[in-house]
């Protein structure tokens, strides 16, 4: 027994890593990760010759499982769909890459590729596997990961924010929407979104929330003026912290963790923010 959790323990972080990209919800590679190990618990782990190439190989395969039925699930989601946040150590934005790959921007990003490239990109761009190692994970021949490999990246980098801002920026300019929000400073929220801004929240249809994308700092700068105005959210307080390897700001209402808010900017001013607040996905920003 305790072979079982040391191999298992030892790439634990891995193996959720992995889910968490290519699931795009805490929740879901929880349980992911859980059905790894009951599977590493049944098999003749000494006829395993590679125990983290075995844990990554069913991870995947798990995950590409969830993938099929999850997009039915998405298909008929009550407004904007988002990634469940997921609270992340400061020091994770100083280390840009690792940081970029399990942002929001890309997380979204990565939602629009099919099961298997969604899978390919997350091990090869992400974790640094070989195309062959890949073609023994998903089942497919060398040539056929590479396509998919080139497709992916192509399409990622076509998508994925074009301009990085750096951590202390970012730092300053979320802590500047914090304050103008909570002083209901309509001229300054303003100040601080560019003019092609555009902004989602995902509550779901559990809680308040843009059914659509919001565009232009007017709409954007209103809307979230207004919600916070309504009583039953009014005690709601904004607290810096890092979201996804970024910073952002988590929502706190009551004491407890309800809502994440994440940044894109260029130029010190907002280009994008996500809201997430549907209380069914917020298992990632729990202590």
């Amino acid at each position: 027994m305790a072979i079982v959790t040391d191999h298992f323990e030892e790439y634990r972080r891995l193996l959720f890593g992995t889910a968490y990209r290519m699931l795009g919800s805490v929740a879901d590679a929880e349980d992911i990760v859980q059905d790894a190990w009951l599977a590493w618990h049944r098999t003749d782990r000494a006829a395993v010759d590679n125990p983290k190439a075995y844990l990554v190989r069913t991870v995947t395969n798990l995950s590409l499982n969830r993938l099929k039925s999850a997009q039915v699930v998405r298909e008929a989601y009550v407004g904007p769909w988002l990634p469940e946040p997921l609270l992340t150590s400061p020091d994770i934005a100083e280390e840009a890459e690792l940081a970029d790959t399990v942002s929001m921007a890309v997380l979204v990003v990565l939602e629009t590729l099919t099961p298997t490239e969604r899978a390919v990109f997350v091990l090869r761009e992400v974790f640094g596997y070989s195309h062959a190692e890949i073609a023994e994970v998903v089942g497919k021949s060398e040539a056929a990961v590479r396509q998919s490999a080139h497709r992916a990246r192509e399409h990622v980098q076509a998508r994925r924010p074009r301009f990085t801002t750096e951590v202390a920026e970012q730092r300053e300019i979320a802590e500047k929407f914090r304050a103008a929000c909570a002083g209901g400073d309509l001229g300054e929220v303003l100040s601080l979104l560019a003019p092609d801004v555009v902004s989602w929240s995902d509550g779901g249809g559990v809680v308040t929330a843009a059914r659509r994308p919001l565009h232009g700092p007017d709409h954007v700068a209103r809307w979230f003026l207004g919600v916070l105005a309504k009583p039953e959210v009014r005690g709601v307080e904004m607290h810096p912290a890092e979201i996804n390897g970024e910073p952002g700001l988590l929502l706190v209402y009551g004491g407890v963790n309800a809502g994440a808010l994440t940044f894109e900017s260029a130029g010190g001013r907002i280009t994008a923010l996500r809201l997430a607040i549907n209380p069914e996905k917020l298992r990632g920003l729990q202590p």
